[in-house]
């Protein structure tokens, strides 16, 4: 169950700001910047989901070891983009495996 709610929105932006100890105008800038996307309800209240609050503390980490915004989010895209990768080599291993030998 709690796999099915990770990408659900769930928290409120004054919440996810208490829980990770930072600023609400700091997390509305990162959305701004690209960094993440927050679901919305209907009447435009962002809703921040499990996988966002994984995503703000990732910022953190990447912002305290001297990073700045810009080079935050490169490493956010390489992450993304090496975690992509990694499940295609997986596929392909797994596809490889099942091969008779011939």
């Amino acid at each position: 169950m709690a796999d099915q709610d990770e990408g659900r929105g769930l928290y409120a932006i004054s919440v996810v700001a208490d829980l990770l100890g930072t600023g609400q105008q700091n997390i509305r800038l990162y959305e701004r910047r690209g960094l993440l996307t927050p679901g919305r309800t209907s009447g435009g209240t962002r809703q921040y989901s499990d996988s966002d609050l994984a995503v703000l503390r990732r910022i953190g980490e990447l912002l305290d070891e001297g990073l700045n915004l810009a080079g935050v989010a490169k490493v956010l895209e390489l992450e993304v983009d090496n975690a992509r990768l990694r499940r295609q080599l997986e596929r392909a291993r797994a596809r490889n495996s099942r091969q008779p030998e011939g």
